[in-house]
């Protein structure tokens, strides 16, 4: 599969990859400052991924997570730079002994191979100086770290954003903690981000905070049919509609149901 895009935003440029390209969800950005790479890509596009990098060998690789569209080449990348990736110290036993991937996901994005990594370091800088600061915002993953870079206002947002709603949540996910954890994002001082599925973000805390309130009504909308005696699957139903082959092939891993059921579990339907 060639390269689908290439983008570009000041000193960073990008390329996205990927399998397929039904949507956002089936494509990732793989983004590289100088010579600091933004997580590795997708196993299943290795090829690109090896292409884009020899452009400019990596000095340094920052995984924002463990997942394997994130993570996937960083043991291709790490013998073939001879470095070690840096990676959230909460992930970085799967990412060494390895773990199970969903068959759809497998499908999407290939299986990573087992990588050593090393925990941040206090003081991250790209080739220029710009100082870059992992902050932690578990939900989506257990070891989900953006990346902010307070000198520029920018946000490298790993699996925060992705989009302003959503209408699916893996069955992994923890709702409340992804969204205290985008109004932990929402109190850094950034206007721009860099989406590893969406892409370029113009306006970018508007757009997250955005999300959040899409977040507090959909929680709110399935809070009221519940205390109106409704079960899980018709509040599913009626806010969401039936699920689809997404769920069905997924085997509800990633569902309308398990959002609805986040939601249900939401206590703080604060927008802020």
């Amino acid at each position: 599969m060639p390269i689908r895009d290439r983008l570009q935003h000041g000193p960073v440029d990008g390329v996205r990859v990927g399998r397929f390209s039904r949507s956002i969800n089936t494509t990732f950005v793989l983004y590289r400052w100088g010579d600091t790479l933004i997580d590795a890509g997708p196993p299943n596009q290795w090829k690109d991924v090896a292409r884009f990098t020899a452009e400019k060998p990596p000095r340094q690789i920052i995984l924002t997570h463990h997942h394997e569209d994130h993570a996937g080449n960083a043991a291709r990348l790490a013998k073939k730079y001879d470095l070690t990736p840096f990676a959230p110290t909460e992930g970085q036993d799967k990412l060494s002994k390895g773990y199970a991937v969903p068959l759809i996901q497998r499908l999407i994005w290939g299986a990573p191979r087992p990588v050593k990594t090393a925990s941040y370091p206090e003081d991250i800088r790209t080739d220029d100086g710009t100082r870059i600061v992992p902050v932690f915002t578990p939900g989506h993953a257990k070891d989900l770290h953006v990346l902010h870079i307070p000198e520029k206002g920018w946000l490298f947002s790993g699996d925060l954003y992705i989009a302003r709603s959503i209408r699916y949540l893996r069955s992994d996910e923890d709702l409340p903690l992804l969204m205290s954890s985008i109004r932990k994002a929402l109190t850094l001082d950034f206007d721009f981000i860099f989406c590893p599925h969406r892409g370029l973000v113009e306006d970018g805390k508007e757009m997250l905070r955005q999300k959040l309130a899409n977040m507090v009504a959909l929680c709110d909308q399935a809070q009221f049919l519940q205390r109106e005696g409704k079960p899980l699957e018709e509040i599913t139903t009626r806010l969401l509609g039936p699920e689809d082959a997404m769920s069905k092939f997924s085997r509800y891993n990633f569902s309308k149901r398990n959002l609805i059921a986040g939601a249900l579990d939401v206590t703080d339907l604060s927008a802020t």
